[in-house]
């Protein structure tokens, strides 16, 4: 029997692109009865998935400026990226205006009514409609706009750090149009740790308050390509030194039946011991 083909996992050309077509385009709603309905299924989905989700940081949040919209930034890395995002934003961060760039969202289009938009990348010009549209949600001080800026799925751990030009265009744009924006990175884990399944693991970084357009796009996407993937490394070394001092749980599940009996065995051990 021959050996398959190795399947490349992370094609560097984005999805929209490779299937060429055109897409609809469609507006960002916050429709209560679709965000009940999200606020119910995404923490089920992610607790059947994940034993644990914690984080740290939320009190970097204080130093935005209240004038002005955030935009979140983060790693992706992997299909669970946009659910734990809503679930930070929604039931951790508490904004109450929530907006989202999927590429693929001809695939779920319900999500229009929770704050997501799509984009194309099909084309320069279908991906600068959408950026300019995400600048036009950033109108209020209590948008949370979530943007990947690698712009397509990186392996975990992927370096160097490869930002596109979307997340300098859109916080230019918005001090153009609204005289400044909190632009605050993310950094987000999914890993094992000492449980039988993985957990969620998200640092919320100080924020970026900028009030004054850059000159030079292209400098800018450098700048913070670089700042992030130093908050990326750090998070990541704090992790493998177990250091996990200021983290709080968003949520946190009992132990299966059959680990709660390990646990019960390894402390009767340790009496006996004593």
């Amino acid at each position: 029997m021959k050996d398959e083909a190795p399947i490349h996992m992370y094609p560097k050309i984005p999805p929209t692109k490779q299937r060429n077509r055109e897409e609809k385009f469609r507006v960002a709603k916050n429709v209560p009865f679709w965000h009940f309905i999200a606020n119910f299924v995404f923490p089920i989905m992610l607790k059947s998935r994940f034993y644990a989700a914690m984080y740290k940081g939320k009190e970097n949040l204080e130093k935005c400026d209240k004038r002005f919209a955030t935009i979140l930034y983060a790693n992706h890395n992997n299909w669970w990226d946009g659910i734990w995002g809503y679930y930070l934003v929604h039931m951790i961060i508490k904004n109450k205006r929530f907006r989202f760039m999927i590429e693929e969202m001809n695939r779920f289009p319900l999500f229009q009514y929770i704050g997501c938009f799509p984009v194309n990348k099909k084309s320069a010009q279908s991906a600068i409609k959408s950026l300019n549209y995400a600048v036009t949600t950033l109108d209020t001080p209590d948008t949370a706009f979530l943007l990947f800026p690698q712009g397509i799925i990186r392996p975990p751990h992927f370096r160097p750090e490869i930002f596109q030009s979307g997340l300098a265009f859109v916080a230019e744009k918005a001090v153009e149009k609204y005289g400044g924006i909190n632009l605050v990175p993310i950094a987000n884990s999914f890993m094992f740790l000492r449980q039988d399944r993985p957990e969620v693991v998200s640092e919320i970084g100080e924020p970026i308050v900028l009030t004054t357009k850059r000159t030079d796009r292209k400098e800018f996407t450098q700048e913070l390509q670089e700042k992030f993937e130093k908050f990326l490394d750090n998070h990541d070394k704090q992790i493998s030194l177990g250091n996990f001092e200021g983290y709080h749980y968003a949520y946190k599940q009992k132990l299966h039946w059959w680990r709660a009996i390990e646990q019960k065995l390894k402390s009767i051990g340790i009496k006996e011991e004593e």
